[in-house]
């Protein structure tokens, strides 16, 4: 008698093995989310920005008052097929696992999340109601990350991750505090309110930047094929010259026209003036980084969505969703993105033991003794 083992390995890092209704949302949810994040959270703020230009002509404002009216549109469109492809994430979770290990904290917390976001669209919340959100939204945060932490063998991952989980941390601990002291009547600034919210944009920024060192593969100087080789001189050549010319810029300007010097730099202020209002960032580390962060982050996800990867479509709506989590959906997005990262990882090795009885290419007879005829 002998034994066959067979070991089955399939992956689950892709997005087509979630089934076609998840495929199908998740894929809208990326769509609808990037031009709400374009035409509503950053156009709209542009147009209050060139009010001038607006009363001028007539026709710029009736622009902008489109563009704006599309982006809520698809604000409410993003947030509904959020909520669905979260629900349909919480089934396959529960049908799966089961509440076991992680999901004893995961799947009751989420659930209370979009519990607590419908029953919000009936009755508006107070302050109280504020700090419960995001309470929860830590402890969902926190399980979902300390899952994905758990699944990943490599340190950049790892490292990827706990920056991402400490800087959109940054942001709940100056609301849940700033909201308990207002709602307490307690004048005095919560201890290090500030200082979280400065903390939380910076490592944002880094991790945007550490998303290429852990999944950016695509772009290495030691593999032998050639194109890689010639894509990672490219874009290590592009990168360092912008990052540079970006950091020293205001400085040469200077010294060649301080006037123009003085132009861009209030051109920079009105652009962080739109991301702060329509992402959260308010731009107080050097603009360089902000752009380095933005290239590694587009060139990663747009590989990883590209081959069908979780990580890509998670990432994306990580990101996109801003530090300032200013709408529930932003903050339903920024969970749903998480959650796939935990997804998108190679299951183990199932090994299936098929016991196969090979007779014997010459009989033989047992007597009721046990000895041989």
């Amino acid at each position: 008698m002998s034994a066959v083992a067979t070991a089955v390995e399939r992956s689950t890092g892709r997005v087509e093995d979630q089934g076609l209704l998840f495929e199908y949302t998740i894929k809208l949810v990326l769509f609808v989310g990037f031009f709400e994040l374009v035409l509503y959270r950053l156009v709209s703020r542009l147009g209050m920005h060139i009010s001038k230009i607006a009363a001028q002509h007539e026709w710029v404002g009736t622009i902008f008052q489109l563009l704006t009216s599309v982006g809520f549109a698809l604000l409410n469109v993003v947030a509904i097929f959020v909520f669905l492809a979260l629900v349909v994430l919480l089934v396959n979770r529960a049908r799966a696992k089961g509440i076991t290990g992680f999901n004893v904290v995961t799947i009751p917390s989420v659930a209370l999340l979009l519990i607590l976001t419908v029953s919000f669209l009936i009755v508006p919340p107070a302050m109280l109601g504020s700090i419960a959100y995001n309470v929860v939204t830590l402890i969902a945060l926190t399980a979902l990350m300390l899952e994905y932490l758990s699944q990943q063998q490599e340190w950049s991952k790892r490292v990827m991750g706990a920056v991402y989980y400490f800087g959109i941390s940054g942001w709940l601990y100056y609301q849940i505090f700033s909201t308990a002291y207002g709602w307490m009547g307690v004048i005095a600034a919560p201890p290090f309110v500030y200082e979280a919210n400065r903390l939380g944009e910076a490592l944002m920024v880094l991790a945007s930047i550490l998303v290429f060192w852990a999944y950016g593969r695509g772009v290495s100087f030691r593999t032998r094929n050639r194109q890689q080789r010639r894509r990672a001189i490219w874009f290590s050549a592009v990168s360092a010259v912008v990052f540079f010319g970006l950091l020293f810029m205001d400085y040469f300007l200077g010294l060649y026209n301080p006037v123009l010097a003085h132009s861009i730099r209030k051109a920079g202020e009105g652009i962080s003036w739109i991301f702060q209002m329509g992402m959260g960032y308010t731009f107080y580390l050097p603009f360089a980084f902000y752009v380095a962060g933005l290239l590694c982050w587009s060139y990663t996800v747009i590989r990883l969505v590209t081959m069908g990867r979780l990580a890509g479509y998670g990432l994306a709506l990580m990101f996109i969703a801003g530090y300032a989590l200013l709408f529930s959906s932003l903050t339903l997005m920024v969970v749903l993105g998480v959650m796939l990262m935990t997804l998108d990882r190679p299951k183990g090795a199932v090994t299936e033991q098929a016991a196969v009885t090979r007779p014997p290419l010459v009989g033989t007879q047992e007597s009721l003794v046990g000895g041989q005829i």
